[in-house]
């Protein structure tokens, strides 16, 4: 094999992690908004008439298509489809760390600046039940509360144990995993979208 040619290969690697190519990737926009002249984070309730997640919390987004050309322009993409907003109206300031859940699900968020106004006249009800801002003061002013779920492994029945050492007593790792809350009035944000939130938090608190 030439040694030069998988030197290049290396070197031009960019996936942030083994599996991301063959990975469920999704892409979300935090939206910044103002209302009466304060800073907001604009957050959607999923319509009940949704397949997945039906009633759920998120922020504007959804699945990559092979047909985009980025995460970000997916994220602008979903954007413009569910609350109706222009991306070239869109100051986006810049993107998050992904989030992994797990080998097989990834997600890129990123952050921009969003009109208000252009918002609430044009959200596809189809989708969003409806849209609500928290302010980012309050963000930053309130914790989140967590909670822990174990998640378990239990190979297919068809798992070849005769391969592993130690076989069917082979000491399978489960982990746990944390959930936080974010608590706003009636609404209650947590799953994937606390996470983001919470990671954004940190940072601008930073």
């Amino acid at each position: 094999m030439d040694q030069e040619k998988w030197r290049e290969q290396l070197l031009a690697n960019k996936e942030l992690f083994i599996g991301e190519k063959t990975a469920f990737r999704s892409a979300v926009l935090l939206p910044l908004v103002q209302v009466e002249e304060e800073w907001c984070l604009l957050f959607e309730v999923r319509a009940s008439t949704m397949r997945r997640q039906p009633g759920d919390i998120c922020f504007p987004g959804g699945r990559i298509d092979p047909t985009d050309e980025s995460p970000l322009f997916a994220a602008l993409r979903e954007t413009r489809e569910e609350l109706g907003v222009n991306p070239h109206t869109i100051e986006v300031i810049g993107a998050l760390s992904p989030y992994i859940a797990s080998p097989s699900f990834v997600v890129y968020p990123f952050v921009g600046i969003v009109d208000y106004k252009e918002i609430i006249q044009s959200y596809n009800k189809n989708e969003v039940e409806e849209v609500f801002t928290v302010p980012l003061q309050y963000l930053l002013d309130h914790e989140p509360y967590m909670h822990t779920v174990q998640v378990d492994l239990s190979p297919d029945s068809d798992f070849p144990y005769d391969k592993i050492q130690n076989g069917t007593n082979y000491q399978w790792r489960g982990r746990t995993v944390e959930e936080w809350f974010f608590e706003y009035g009636p609404y209650t944000i947590w799953g994937m979208t606390a996470r983001i939130l919470k990671h954004f938090i940190n940072i601008i608190r930073e």
